[in-house]
C-alpha cells in the first residue's frame, strides 16, 4: 500500500538549537496518525515542514508521493492545515470566509460549496454572521470547515482542541473521526493523551526532537508490564460529570 506520509531522517535547526533530530514516521492513508509531545518537542515544525511552510535541513518527507523539498506546489494540493488556532477572516461572515476559500483554490460554484460545508458543521444558523460572535467551538468547526474546502486528501491538525471546552472538544473529535472514515488521511499533533487515545489509528511519541516510541495504543501499552487486575468502585470522571449535567439541565 502507497504511504499517504513518509518521513525519514528528517532535521530542522534554528541558529544553534536543533529541534528535529532525524526523525522517521509513516503514515497509511485514510488512518489518523497522532503525534504526541511536549511543548518544545518539536510537534509544530514537524507539521510545517511537512506543510511546505518550512525547509528541513536534512532529511526526507514525501507527502501523498510528492517530495516536500522538491514538489511543494503539487504537495500544496493535496493537503490542508488547521494550525493551533482558529484561522479566519474577522471582517467576514461564515458563509463569506468559505466562499472566499473556495475562490482562492479556483473551484466552481462556490457558494453551494460554502452552503453544504456549512450544513455538514452545523453551521447554517451562523452562516450569515462574523466568526467574532461564535462560540470556541462553532469557530473550530469553522476553521476545519476551511480545511476542507477542494477536499484535500490529508489534513494536518496541529493541537485542534487547545482551549476548547470538554463539549466543544467532543464536536471536534466527531468530525476527525469522520473525516477518516470518509477516506481522508488526518496528521493529529496534540498534548491531550486521551484526544490520542480517543482518536488515533496510530501514535508517535516525540521526545526532545526524536521519536522514542511508536505504535498502536495497543502496541505501546505491551512495553508497560502485565497489569494486575484489581476490583474497584469506578468513580466518575470530572469531565462526564460536565457532559452529564449539560445534557440534562433537570440534574443541575
Amino acid at each position: 500500500m502507497e504511504k499517504a506520509i513518509e518521513v525519514k531522517g528528517l532535521r530542522k535547526s534554528f541558529k544553534n538549537t536543533e529541534v528535529l533530530k532525524g526523525v522517521d514516521l509513516e503514515v497509511k492513508p485514510g488512518e489518523i496518525f497522532a503525534l504526541l509531545g511536549s511543548n518544545g518537542a518539536g510537534k509544530t515544525t514537524m507539521v510545517r515542514i511537512l506543510a511546505t511552510l518550512l525547509k528541513p535541513d536534512g532529511g526526507k518527507a514525501v507527502i501523498n508521493g510528492f517530495e516536500v523539498a522538491e514538489q511543494p506546489e503539487k504537495v500544496r494540493h493535496a493537503i490542508s492545515l488547521t494550525g493551533q488556532f482558529a484561522a479566519v477572516d474577522e471582517m467576514l461572515t461564515g458563509r463569506e470566509n468559505i466562499i472566499m476559500i473556495a475562490k482562492l483554490r479556483h473551484l466552481d460554484h462556490p457558494r453551494q460549496i460554502a452552503d453544504d460545508l456549512l450544513r455538514r458543521f452545523g453551521l447554517t444558523d451562523a452562516a450569515d454572521r462574523k466568526p467574532s460572535t461564535y462560540s470556541g467551538g462553532m469557530r473550530r468547526r469553522l476553521d476545519i470547515a476551511l480545511c476542507l474546502v477542494g477536499t484535500p486528501q490529508i489534513i494536518f491538525l496541529d493541537e485542534p482542541t487547545t482551549g476548547l471546552d470538554p463539549e466543544a472538544r467532543i464536536e471536534v473529535w466527531k468530525i476527525v473521526k469522520e473525516l477518516a472514515s470518509g477516506g481522508t488521511t488526518v496528521f493529529l499533533t496534540t498534548q491531550y493523551l486521551e484526544e490520542a487515545e480517543q482518536l488515533a489509528d496510530q501514535i508517535a511519541i516525540l521526545q526532545e526532537g526524536r521519536i522514542i516510541a511508536a505504535g498502536t495504543l495497543a502496541e505501546l501499552k505491551k512495553r508497560f508490564p502485565q497489569t494486575k487486575v484489581e476490583y474497584v468502585e469506578k468513580q466518575p470522571t470530572l469531565e462526564e460529570i460536565f457532559l452529564a449535567i449539560i445534557g440534562n439541565k433537570e440534574a443541575i
